[in-house]
């Protein structure tokens, strides 16, 4: 099979999103090339023709349609195009037993894919042994994985939300504040609590992780566990919040993190801004950049949380 080319044309990598079968498998072959990497998800536009001349064309998985008619028009230009697989994706048999919505992605993206890809003199990439020799008339070429390299020191600042079921207008308030702040800081992670639909919601964000909701006692062990830097604890203006009391500064300060809080009755009277929490009015832009300036500035964050600490143990001990 062709090898890569030596010249320093690009290589067009098209995933549907980030994932691991190109994290282990092919990003190690193509960083070792040494040539330019573009990447593409399939949210992302095309190229223009003119970046095709010479180059390479990767597909992981699957060739969605627009790539597709794309790659058919110019096919010419291309050096390469290569197909990469680590499942058997071009036998609908199996996937049997599987759900028929992922059946049918595989159908339309990838097992049906496959005589335009044999007509397109396409490269066959594959992860096993299994494949390989199932395939062999294709002459396949066996991508073994390659580990991840070790991260450095961490030196991720996790902020997080832990709203219940009831806080669903504060889940969709807070979308855009944590994009533009993920955006700016790229130390910060995303965790918040929700079902399916709040996964539909923040799936998207880059470093977020959506925890499926657990019981009380569950929840008192996970918010104990160390790692978590900058509670969120806005409450938008209703009748339902008007009534809330300020526990989230409780569930914040248990984690080891610095609040930030809306303003209004519900938490004035156990946060004091810029002592043991940060208040602030419900603007955006104003809570996605102190969450941005929190997370640069560790002695702060240091400062307001054991502040926090003080003023629960101070309260523990006038209430006994």
């Amino acid at each position: 099979m062709t090898e890569f080319q030596s010249s320093p044309t690009p290589i067009h990598l098209i995933e549907e999103r980030p994932n691991p079968s190109t994290d282990y498998f092919v990003r190690p072959i193509l960083h070792a090339s040494g040539r330019p990497i573009h990447c593409y998800t399939f949210d992302k536009p095309l190229p223009d023709p003119s970046e095709l001349a010479g180059a390479s064309v990767v597909c992981v998985r699957y060739v969605p349609t627009v790539w597709a008619r794309f790659i058919e028009r110019h096919r010419a230009q291309l050096a390469e195009l290569v197909f990469f697989m680590d499942d058997d994706l071009f036998d609908l048999s199996a996937a049997r037993g599987m759900g028929w919505r992922y059946r049918l992605k595989l159908a339309r993206l990838a097992t049906w894919r496959r005589d335009w890809l044999r007509a397109q003199g396409a490269s066959l990439w594959v992860s096993t042994p299994y494949l390989r020799d199932k395939y062999a008339d294709w002459q396949p070429r066996l991508v073994l994985p390659a580990p991840l390299p070790a991260p450095a020191a961490d030196e991720s600042i996790r902020v997080f939300y832990h709203g219940s079921a009831s806080h669903k207008a504060e889940i969709r308030w807070l979308h855009p504040v944590i994009e533009a702040a993920l955006q700016a800081e790229p130390r910060l992670t995303f965790e918040i609590i929700g079902t399916s639909e709040v996964n539909q919601r923040y799936r998207r964000l880059p470093r977020t992780t959506v925890v499926h909701p657990m019981s009380w006692p569950a929840y008192q062990t996970f918010i104990s566990m160390p790692g978590r830097h900058i509670g969120l604890a806005p409450l938008l203006d209703s009748p339902f919040n008007r009534a809330r009391s300020c526990t989230k500064f409780f569930d914040i300060t248990r984690a080891g993190a610095v609040g930030i809080y809306a303003p209004g009755p519900v938490c004035a009277g156990v946060v004091e801004h810029g002592v043991n929490g940060w208040m602030l009015a419900l603007d955006p832009d104003a809570w996605s950049q102190a969450i941005v300036q929190l997370a640069r500035d560790t002695e702060r964050r240091r400062t307001l949380s054991l502040a926090a600490q003080r003023s629960i143990k101070r309260d523990m001990i006038q209430t006994c």
